[in-house]
């Protein structure tokens, strides 16, 4: 195996031992794919994707395997110009994970972790379904959507794109979300492929994985996909064991087509193609979003002799047969529809409000009733302005967005006194024309289109401070000011795509403009400022502002006076995640620690809803009465938060990733080899303990454990009776609301180690879950299929899946730190 691998995942099998295991269900990639799957044979000789090949000049085939510009785009992603002489008409591909990514309007749903809090596959395929018809709707035809790396490090900058850190929740809703999408005829392009797990140094790190670790945690998720019948597959940045994904015969070649059966097309992230003849040969399809390697460069390698035609009309065969499976060769594809805005807004709300977690009730905190509802402090830059989306290929243009302050005042009604606070202003105040020399404002500067403006003068600073200075400027990033601090560009040019990665909430102000921030060290004393803006051919509007430990201590001030007024509190905290870039820690960014620890002190039935993209630290948490986790809860987010405060609906949503305490206690922490990677090489020598799975084999607790959730109601397990079918078995049970009040309950099911495989294995997990929705005492008997596959791990000798035979523990319960009821059973293996 390639790669240095810790000793847990070097242990080998018995040999003869044992026997592959049958799979299938449960949540786990089925045996077969569901009619329409892209999983059939090749064309056959005489069909009409063969013919159109057969009638197709070189060019015309090569203008199906690589991007081009679109004479009519909409700002999606990707365009191809099809073959208009054949009647094959062009592709265009959207960004997807959150709702569709076009210039236009349209549904911003909440984040995929946030849906998958849920727990609830049926909710996932009506996600889908959303963004498929809306797709269609706004002229696309393929969904660079959904994405299925697992959640590994929490600093990974794209982890509310993704379900979670477990495999087979993951497998559930892709596949179901799959179904949902193309179910309204809108290609899906299940990504990415394969191990993404971190943007940092995304485009160039080598993966060090082995094969049994790959196959049980990051692949299921795909497998599931392909099984619902994915049409498409998008390739990773990043290098696996040596070889960049796109390029990889094992991953697109070996695992996918002749393990997985998959006939669709395979195409590259943006700019992830490093070759031709190699890329090609390996089993990918398309590059996007131009032709670097698949135009010009594959034109002449066919001409030459490198590629053999025969290797372009087989990538051209996968395009066209997945085109003509949606009815796009014969025109037997549904018309389009119209756009529904009311029905993505509904579907926006129901999902927000059902991923929505409570980590923490304390003393009654919440729901917000009687006297706790008739006087609210509502502190936080998020709580007046909405915070919709992440950054990066997953921001959407919404219909509209109410901001929570709007919310929770129209619910409280006229007989509640609402206030607000700031608590850190993240756009800045004016810098005081005091401290500039010459006194010319920086706070609203307009520069007509062809004209330029220059101030050079003295910023005079009274004593040694931060200062976070902040630019907002109108127009795209290559027209904003230039401005230089004692010789040095405070805000320079991000090479790449890093000026486009920016995050959904502080990369914008209010009023629209641009937003850029630079931290500062300042010695008391003189510094010389220059400010350059050109106008350009629009003009240009720009101001420069700053945040300081004056300006810092005025916003916590007010806010802890009203929270001191107001008897409760609801603190809106925030960290704002993009495409491109990961977190530099868990911690919440700027001082909300230090807001959030004020205002508890000054009231403690504070509660902290975090608007956040993956878990986070929280020093300040045992002054806190609540604490609701929300994520990017999309353009319905005021309501659905709204909802869960007041009462209005009760939490149900559950963790999907395990929350550490700090930095230095997770899977990740204290080993740059796992993360982010050492000479540009990472290391997944964790194994198989991935999120829970690792906490558990280390004894570390967990701030909060992966499926934690709190409701506003109670619920009770009982009767727990374990029965074997085939090579999996049942768990039933019984689960029952004691509280008053009508509620959702996620029950979880996690099976134990097999005493009959020697390798290293987790103590316990995911078997299989279910959402079950009660009223007060009401009680229902529950039924848990745990697939073979589930029970099972993979032999890298073998290279197949091994049942893991003997007497193994089930556990059922909240959480994976939480078990309610435990019992035993024999696996073996059965027909």
């Amino acid at each position: 195996m390639p790669g240095a691998l810790s000793r847990r995942s070097a242990l080998s099998f018995l040999g003869g031992a044992m026997a592959v295991a049958a799979t299938g269900g449960g949540g786990w990639p089925a045996s077969a794919a569901e009619p329409g799957a892209a999983t059939g044979p090749a064309p056959e000789p005489g069909s009409r994707v063969s013919s159109l090949i057969g009638r197709m000049t070189l060019e015309e085939k090569l203008a199906l395997l690589h991007g081009a510009k679109d004479p009519h785009s909409l700002g999606q992603a990707g365009y191809t110009p099809g073959v208009p002489r054949l009647g094959v008409p062009p592709l265009r591909l959207a960004d997807g994970p959150a709702g569709v990514r076009v210039t236009r309007h349209a549904t911003a749903l909440p984040a995929p972790v946030l849906l998958a809090s849920a727990f609830d596959p049926a909710l996932a395929r009506e996600y889908g379904r959303t963004i498929g018809r809306e797709g269609r709707a706004l002229g696309q035809d393929v969904l660079l959507s959904p994405m299925v790396n697992l959640i590994r490090t929490p600093y990974a900058g794209r982890n509310f794109e993704t379900f979670g850190e477990d495999p087979l929740l993951a497998s559930e809703l892709v596949a179901e979300e799959v179904r949902g999408i193309q179910g309204e005829g809108l290609i899906a392009t299940v990504k990415h492929f394969a191990m993404n797990n971190q943007e940092h140094e995304r485009e160039s790190i080598d993966v060090i994985v082995d094969e049994r670790t790959m196959r049980e945690l990051e692949l299921p998720g795909f497998e599931a996909a392909v099984r619902a019948g994915a049409g498409a597959v998008m390739g990773a940045y990043n290098k696996v064991n040596g070889a960049f994904a796109c390029e990889s015969g094992q991953l697109l070649t070996g695992v996918l087509r002749e393990d997985w059966g998959f006939d669709g097309w395979v195409m590259t992230d943006w700019h992830a193609a490093h070759s031709t003849a190699a890329a090609l040969g390996a089993g990918l399809d398309m590059e996007m979003p131009d032709g670097t390697y698949f135009g010009g460069a594959l034109r002449k390698s066919v001409a030459d002799g490198t590629v053999p035609e025969a290797e372009v009309d087989r990538a051209v065969g996968r395009v066209l047969t997945v085109m003509d499976r949606f009815g796009l060769l014969d025109g037997g594809a549904p018309p389009r529809p119209g756009r529904d805005p009311g029905a993505g807004a509904r579907t926006a709300l129901k999902v927000a409000t059902a991923g929505g977690v409570l980590l923490r009730n304390e003393r009654g905190t919440l729901p917000l009733t009687g006297s706790a509802a008739r006087s609210i402090a509502v502190v936080g830059p998020t709580g007046s302005i909405p915070f919709v989306s992440g950054g990066g290929s997953a921001h959407v243009v919404p219909d509209h967005a109410a901001s929570p302050l709007e919310a929770i005042r129209e619910r409280a009604g006229k007989a509640t006194r609402v206030d607000y606070a700031l608590g850190e202003d993240v756009f800045g105040k004016e810098i005081p024309a005091s401290a500039l020399s010459p006194a010319t404002g920086l706070e609203r500067r307009k520069v007509a289109a062809g004209k330029s403006w220059t101030y050079d003068g003295t910023l005079t600073v009274a004593e040694a401070d931060q200062w976070t200075f902040v630019l907002h400027f109108s127009g795209p990033p290559t027209d904003r000011p230039k401005v230089l601090l004692d010789g040095e560009e405070l805000f320079p040019f991000r090479p790449g795509l890093g000026e486009y990665f920016t995050g959904g909430f502080v990369s914008a102000a209010p009023d629209g403009l641009a937003v850029r921030r630079a931290a500062v060290e300042l010695t008391a004393g003189k510094h010389r400022l220059k400010v350059t803006a050109k106008g350009g051919g629009k003009g240009l509007t720009f101001r420069l502002r700053r945040a300081g430990s004056a300006t810092r201590a005025a916003d916590v001030a007010e806010a802890v006076r009203a929270a001191r007024a107001a008897h409760s509190v609801v603190l809106f905290a925030y960290e704002d995640a993009t495409e491109g870039r990961d977190r530099a820690t868990i911690a919440l960014p700027g001082h909300q620690n230090a807001l959030i620890a004020a205002v508890a002190q000054a009231n403690p039935r504070t509660t902290v809803v975090l608007n956040t993209s993956s878990c986070t630290s929280m020093p300040w948490l045992e002054r806190t009465g609540a604490v609701l986790q929300m994520y990017y809860p999309g353009q319905e987010g005021a309501a659905a938060t709204t909802a869960l405060l007041f009462g209005d609906a009760n939490p149900g949503g559950r963790l999907t990733q395990s929350f550490p305490v700090s930095d230095d206690r997770h899977p990740m922490a204290g080993d740059p080899r796992r993360y982010p990677g050492v000479n540009g090489r990472e290391e997944y020598s964790e194994g198989v303990q991935v999120g829970y799975r690792w906490y558990d084999a280390e004894g570390v607790r967990p701030l909060f454990p992966f499926g934690h959730g709190l409701s506003y109601t109670t619920f009770a397990y009982a009767g727990l009776r374990l029965r074997r079918r085939g090579s999996g078995l049942e768990a039933v049970f019984t689960v029952r609301n004691t509280g008053r009040r009508a509620g959702a309950e996620v029950a979880q099911v996690y099976v134990g180690p097999s005493p009959d495989l020697p390798l290293d294995q987790a103590e316990r997990s995911l078997a299989g879950f279910r959402r079950i929705h009660l009223r007060p005492g009401q009680a229902r008997k529950v039924t848990v299929r745990v697939a073979a596959r589930a029970l099972s791990a993979w032999d890298s000798e073998g290279h197949g899946w091994v049942l893991g035979t003997g007497r193994r523990t089930v556990e059922v319960g909240s959480s994976s730190r939480d078990p309610r009821l435990r019992g035993h059973i024999e696996v073996r293996h059965g027909s």
